[in-house]
């Protein structure tokens, strides 16, 4: 059934869009899909509600009521806001915007429903984006789509409609980010990526942060995973900046349609000139920050306090990243950091002396290459950074973990990581820091991982690209030494060569007994 929804909506919405940008239209499509999702939970609430006012058996039961007692009954908030479901005025409801979808001024009417639905709701003020009455599409291609979207019934309240509706969102973003191209990275991560932070740092509780938070991504698996261990998403915190508006307003209706409490900053803002969240020390960042961005830097950063290991360079905000997030970190966090693959090793302009004071004061624990081809929109390779506030294990050593042979094709441009290949992941790093995560015991895989001394990795000139420790992935059954193995190879083709040029001879022979020259 969701296959069919979300095929349906993307075929019909993609034919919908006609000249408009996807980067425009993806906002036009999931904000009416917010409002469906809102409107039927409301509604199913509601017919709850009425049943349970009528049940002699029910805690609700309201005995010889009449008519405008429970109209009167159904009317109050509070038995809405006890399920985490949004007051949604008459007007602004569902069945009132279809009945008016072929009218001239629609868009006006959502305009209109939404801002209602903002005056009942403080938790969405200002989050909805109020942009139909001005959306550039052919007459009656908004009421078509108004149409299309009544097709999809968020029947039911709880988490089966929340699912629903986040499998819709998730699958329409991954498209726009398809669609958009080269921007959509400003918005989103691949799951498999998301995921795979998400099960290294375990945010089982506490506090988690992301300081360029996009759509949300990073939280929503962070409550996949809490759920899936048996916690309640109640037992952590979610805080989050995000500079582009429209993708601050997808954040916030991507959470509160699953009724997560968050706070995303008063607005949204540049995390590095107006950091919302100043005084936060989160258990755990979560983060994919925009790669080697160069026009990130402003006067007012000289000898900011988070630059506590160097002045990252104005022409890259990479190691500004790590330090703002290091900086945001309590004693026992940990931070998880997808970053492009030069951050490991380039020395231009301070970055060399940024990283090894870092590394110098283990701050760094985990380091994992990724494979080319994980995200939507571009080619550069990218690696995972984990660090730690104050390592509590492994005092002096890093972890290094070469995934770039993991993955599999999910098309002929992009692949993704595996739940196996995640777990590989997830269980080498836990088995490696002894945190009780997985039962197994850590031990070096050639080619793979290894667990390094900070001493080593100073011969190495702080460089951090896991190739270069792991080492080469071990053959099996091969004991034959380097010289003799060469040699015997060596002498195998010379063979071949020989017999190759007999052959050549002989096919020379034969067709110039043919009457050909050569």
């Amino acid at each position: 059934m969701i296959e069919d929804i979300k095929k349906t909506l993307w075929a019909t919405a993609d034919k919908l869009r006609a000249n408009m940008d996807a980067a425009e239209y993806k906002h036009v499509v999931l904000g009416l899909i917010f409002v469906k999702y809102i409107s039927d939970t409301f509604q199913t609430r509601r017919d709850e509600l009425t049943k349970r006012f009528a049940d002699p058996e029910d805690d609700y039961f309201i005995p010889d009521a009449d008519a405008d007692t429970l109209a009167e009954e159904l009317e109050d908030r509070d038995y809405y806001r006890e399920v985490n479901v949004f007051w949604v005025p008459e007007a602004a409801r569902w069945e009132s915007l279809r009945s008016q979808a072929k009218q001239a001024d629609i868009g006006k009417r959502i305009d209109d429903a939404l801002t209602l639905i903002e005056s009942e709701n403080p938790k969405l003020k200002g989050i909805l984006d109020k942009r139909y009455a001005r959306v550039q599409l052919p007459d009656g291609k908004l009421g078509e789509l108004v149409d299309l979207v009544s097709t999809i019934g968020f029947g039911e309240t709880g988490q089966s409609a929340r699912d629903l509706l986040g499998q819709v969102y998730e699958y329409f973003l991954g498209q726009f980010a398809s669609a958009e191209g080269k921007r959509g990275g400003q918005f989103y991560t691949p799951a498999s990526i998301v995921k795979t932070l998400v099960e290294v740092l375990a945010p089982h509780h506490g506090q988690v942060y992301d300081p360029c938070c996009g759509s949300g991504g990073m939280f929503v698996q962070s409550e996949r995973f809490i759920e899936a261990h048996g916690g309640k998403i109640g037992d952590v915190s979610i805080y989050g900046q995000e500079s582009n508006p429209t993708t601050w307003r997808l954040a916030a209706m991507n959470l509160a349609i699953r009724g997560i409490d968050f706070n995303l900053g008063k607005e949204p803002a540049d995390t590095f000139v107006r950091d919302q969240h100043p005084d936060l020390r989160a258990d755990f960042v979560l983060a994919n920050p925009p790669f080697n961005i160069s026009d990130w830097w402003h006067g007012s950063l000289e000898g900011d306090p988070r630059w506590v290991y160097g002045t990252p360079p104005q022409g890259n905000a990479n190691y500004a990243w790590l330090q703002h997030m290091l900086h945001h970190l309590k004693p026992t966090g940990r931070a998880g950091i997808v970053l492009a693959n030069g951050s490991m090793s380039s020395s231009q302009n301070s970055e060399g002396d940024i990283r090894r004071a870092m590394v110098e004061a283990d701050k760094v624990e985990v380091m994992v290459a990724l494979p080319g081809q994980l995200f939507f929109n571009t080619q550069i390779p990218a690696c995972l950074w984990f660090l730690a506030k104050q390592k509590s294990k492994r005092q002096g050593e890093v972890l290094f973990v070469d995934a770039r042979k993991l993955g599999t094709n999910i098309s002929r441009v992009q692949i993704e990581f595996t739940d196996e290949d995640i777990k590989k992941i997830g269980d080498t790093v836990h088995a490696w820091r002894g945190d009780g995560e997985t039962d197994g015991e850590y031990v070096d895989v050639a080619g793979f991982c290894r667990s390094v001394t900070l001493a080593e990795i100073a011969e190495h000139g702080h460089v951090l690209t896991p190739g270069r420790y792991v080492g080469a992935e071990a053959v099996e059954d091969d004991d034959e030494a380097f010289v003799e193995k060469m040699q015997r190879l060596t002498e195998t083709l010379g063979e071949q060569m020989a017999k190759g040029s007999e052959l050549d001879a002989l096919i020379r022979q034969k067709l110039g007994g043919l009457g050909y020259e050569f």
